[in-house]
């Protein structure tokens, strides 16, 4: 009777036990982009002092393609244990779905661990177009219908997405002129071939500086530490206005809550750190951090709000 007692006693211990022991091994990392892009530098920020928080190392691996569904696959195939994680962006997570038909489901496959970081854009101009805050930009475009051009990294990216949403807001009426990538688009926007563009704050920052491009405003939610002049577009006449692109780390669905929710905390911590929040800064991008929940809710919101803006401008895949 005793044996069976401590039987019984012990088997009802397990779970928490072995909650306890997470991790045991290392944890491998699934970046959706290629090595150098926001995605990467997000996940290779986070990772040492991620590692240091779980007591074990972390393998950051490469799996590019088809917009990050290439990775985001691998983790939706991949056992819940916790020890296989993603980071992922909002192009993938929140926008692709809309757009084409993909080997997952945002909601159905992936357990949400943290937000990582938010990466506002820059509204800037061409410094012969006659617009030195939002508000005069909206009163140019306003008079001008049709006739002002924006450049985007393409149909249907982060850049194009967010200045839908302002023209919706505003009421304005802009010309859209897809390049392959914002590289270009920039290029033309210094030689004057287009008016406008919604940028990255890091890609922008050093013609920002030179003034040889001007910066209006910033496109999130809270001014952006790297440019922090620059009021945000709510702050400069779009009341309620908020734009960017995100990076977050996801788990498998399935994965134990106790596992999620340590990885979670750790990653937290992690971000509250001063060297990430410092490298993050000098990216350009503004460290965020949350609980699986309020993780939950946001990537639920963002893909919500960006299917709304695809379908008020009909956009469809290339």
């Amino acid at each position: 009777m005793i044996r069976i007692i401590l039987l019984f006693a012990s088997l009802a211990a397990a779970p928490g036990c072995f909650a306890q022991a997470f991790p045991s091994k290392p944890v491998r990392v699934i970046v959706t982009f290629a090595a150098g892009g926001g995605t990467d530098l997000a996940a290779r920020t986070v990772a040492p002092r991620l590692s240091e928080g779980l007591g074990q190392s972390i393998v950051v691996e490469n799996r590019a393609g088809a917009n990050g569904a290439v990775g985001a696959e691998a983790l939706a195939k991949s056992a819940a244990d916790g020890y296989t994680l993603m980071v992922g962006a909002a192009g993938t997570l929140a926008v692709a779905p809309h757009l084409a038909k993909l080997p997952f489901d945002t909601f159905r496959d992936f357990a949400p661990v943290s937000l990582l970081a938010t990466s506002p854009f820059v509204v800037t101009v061409n410094p012969g177009v006659k617009a030195e805050s939002i508000r005069d930009l909206i009163a140019l475009a306003k008079s001008n219908p049709g006739k002002l051009t924006f450049g985007s990294s393409g149909t249907g990216g982060a850049p194009q997405l967010a200045t839908e949403l302002f023209k919706s807001m505003a009421g304005l009426d802009l010309l859209h002129v897809p390049y392959k990538g914002l590289g270009p688009a920039i290029t033309d926007l210094l030689g004057g071939q287009i008016n406008l563009i919604f940028a990255d704050v890091g890609l922008v920052v050093a013609h920002l500086k030179s003034a040889k491009l001007r910066g209006l405003a910033v496109t999130g939610s809270n001014r952006s530490a790297t440019v922090p002049d620059l009021p945000t577009v709510a702050e400069a006449g779009v009341p309620g206005y908020a734009a960017g692109t995100w990076y977050g780390l996801f788990a498998p669905a399935g994965t134990p809550p106790a596992i999620v929710a340590r990885l979670s905390e750790e990653t937290r911590k992690a971000l509250a750190h001063p060297e990430v929040r410092a490298s993050f800064a000098a990216q350009g991008v503004d460290p965020a951090g949350n609980t699986p929940d309020q993780f939950s809710a946001f990537v639920r919101d963002e893909h919500a709000k960006w299917g709304r803006v695809i379908r008020d401008a009909g956009i469809k895949a290339e």
